[in-house]
């Protein structure tokens, strides 16, 4: 009839995945690059593309293209991250949300998403050094605890200890150490345990810190200690995950690694689909949870040829560790002044549960706790090794 007003059909509600897009805070994720594509997938329904550029963020239908990192979910789960996206480390450890590809972009997007912007929130971030750019995560407004990874690893591995002891009580910064994951990749460094530490070093300055506890699990306890030797002004108290110790047996390829050039990793053919066959028929359960996630993030270093330098390199160095002799490992760590917790795996078959003993006549005064876990101690028993964290730390 005239004059009368038509009715409106009120907007449709806004879905999860819309919700979460929304409230993109650049500012809580570094983007190596300036642009990304995450995709989102609903388990059994659709999937969506979240185009970043230029720090503002787009949720679009799909594209053929891939990814650099994909969350997947079931609706349920979307529609509980869209009012508490804290509950996305508990859905991931329980298997409800899948991150692959790039832990950085994906863990770093739900943060981003989070629509927390309080102090010690999680993020994800670029810290500029004078030994050059190195990634990290961090969260907390407490007591700084800077997290190193093992060989092969990135800052991902310590997304748990984020998760669990980040707070009032510690501000956790797990860094990318050069050379892995997203951090600076120096063709020629020598990325041995005295330059690491020199890194670390660097790291406390640019976040002007004047001390700071360390956290390191396998190659990571080992920079973490020499760090401590190297700089004991700098260094509060070692937590140290099954660190890599310097062997004590024989190492009959140590004077053909003495020779051969790590460099030439920059030359070496590494077709993807090969290496990642190997990998994975390597690691238990790489198709699963925090493994798999490890897996690709390990990949994404691996197939760039600084990367897999950095990583041949990195692990020439840990295996010419020097056992004996007055600047011999063991020698030298009777003079480590750090208080030190030492966690052991008695399932780990890369640091036997056997150098406790070692380590026990070399340091008497520091503390071992053994778990019934593998070489990471901290996404594999997490809540025993955090909470034992948090007493030796306070």
């Amino acid at each position: 009839m005239a004059g009368m007003a038509t009715a409106t059909r009120p907007p449709a509600p806004e879905t999860p995945l819309e919700a979460l897009v929304r409230r993109y805070d650049p500012t809580a994720l570094f983007v190596p690059g300036g642009k990304a594509r995450i995709r989102l997938e609903v388990t059994g329904r659709r999937s969506y593309d979240v185009l970043i550029r230029n720090r503002r963020a787009s949720l679009r239908a799909p594209s053929s293209a891939e990814p650099d990192a994909l969350l997947r979910a079931d609706a349920a789960t979307w529609a509980k991250l869209e009012h508490d996206v804290r509950a996305g480390m508990t859905a991931f450890r329980r298997g409800r949300l899948s991150v692959r590809r790039n832990l950085h972009l994906g863990v770093g997007f739900l943060a981003a998403t989070s629509g927390n912007r309080e102090p010690g929130r999680l993020e994800f971030s670029e810290l500029r050094t004078e030994c050059g750019e190195l990634a990290m995560a961090s969260g907390g407004t407490g007591r700084p605890l800077i997290c190193l990874h093992g060989l092969g690893g990135t800052k991902a591995s310590f997304l748990t200890t984020i998760a669990d002891l980040a707070g009032d009580d510690f501000r956790v910064i797990a860094l990318d150490i050069p050379g892995f994951g997203d951090s600076v990749k120096p063709i020629g460094a020598p990325y041995n345990a005295k330059w690491f530490a020199r890194t670390v070093v660097a790291a406390l300055d640019a976040l002007e810190l004047d001390r700071a506890d360390l956290v390191g699990n396998s190659m990571g306890g080992r920079i973490a200690i020499e760090t401590g030797f190297q700089y004991p002004d700098r260094v509060g108290k070692l937590v140290l995950l099954s660190p890599a110790l310097a062997w004590l047996r024989d190492r009959p390829w140590a004077p053909l690694l003495r020779l051969v050039r790590p460099e030439l990793g920059l030359l070496q053919p590494a077709p993807r689909g090969l290496v990642e066959q190997i990998v994975r028929r390597l690691i238990p359960g790489a198709q699963e949870g925090w493994t798999a996630a490890g897996v690709d993030d390990f990949l994404r270093s691996f197939l760039e040829p600084r990367g897999r330098a950095a990583f041949y390199a990195a692990a020439r160095h840990i295996y010419l560790d020097e056992p004996d002799g007055e600047r011999g490992f063991w020698k030298r760590l009777a003079t480590l002044q750090a208080e030190s917790l030492f966690v052991w795996g008695r399932q780990d078959s890369l640091v036997p549960i056997a150098f406790m003993r070692y380590v026990q006549e070399a340091l008497p005064a520091a503390q071992h706790l053994e778990l019934s876990c593998g070489h990471v101690p901290q996404l594999e028993a997490p809540r025993e090794t955090h909470a034992a964290a948090r007493r030796f730390l306070t």
